[in-house]
């Protein structure tokens, strides 16, 4: 529910506004990020699994339809369960994960199955970073992630924004006045 057509994109100096309490979506392409992070994470099981299952096949002594069994379904079920997920999984997950920041601090909502909401007041915020995988970097996005005082959420992480804005933000929640950072 980006609804940051309603506010004004910048504040009358022309710097982007930051801390509007508006409820903004993750970057669109972060689906594209995890959908590449998926893809890997299927090859590296997937690969290894049918080469094992080969090689279990061709020199087990196991009868020939249990080995089929294993080559013919189980092997392609475990890939195509995994395809799914890395394929279909970032656009479920994007619609269910949003942010706003707000004078007062930043509010964190995720969560598909089991839902989440982190709220980080700016005077719990001890310093902040914004940090970029090669993945990211090369769609332009960025990682932010705010330490605070505390023990339970004493790490926060938010994922899946344009690396500018990550970087705004960072500056707000580190600002000592209430206004946006500059």
């Amino acid at each position: 529910m980006d609804t940051s057509s309603d506010v004004p994109d910048v504040t009358s100096g022309g710097e982007p506004v930051v801390a509007d309490g508006v409820e903004h979506h993750l970057d669109p392409r972060s689906m594209k990020v995890h959908r590449i992070g998926g893809w890997i994470a299927c090859g590296i099981v997937a690969v290894p699994m049918g080469i094992g299952l080969t090689i279990a096949a061709i020199f087990s002594p196991m009868p020939v339809w249990l080995k089929v069994s294993l080559l013919g379904g189980l092997w392609p079920a475990v890939t195509a369960t995994l395809a799914w997920f890395a394929h279909k999984w970032p656009t479920i997950e994007h619609r269910h994960a949003s942010y706003r920041v707000g004078d007062e601090g930043i509010e964190i909502k995720r969560g598909v199955v089991w839902r989440n909401v982190i709220s980080v007041p700016r005077n719990r915020v001890q310093h902040t970073d914004v940090s970029q995988g090669p993945v990211e970097r090369g769609f332009g996005l960025g990682t932010l992630v705010i330490f605070t005082a505390g023990t339970e959420h004493a790490k926060v992480t938010l994922g899946g924004l344009d690396h500018g804005r990550a970087l705004r933000i960072r500056d707000h929640l580190l600002a000592s006045e209430g206004a946006d950072a500059v």
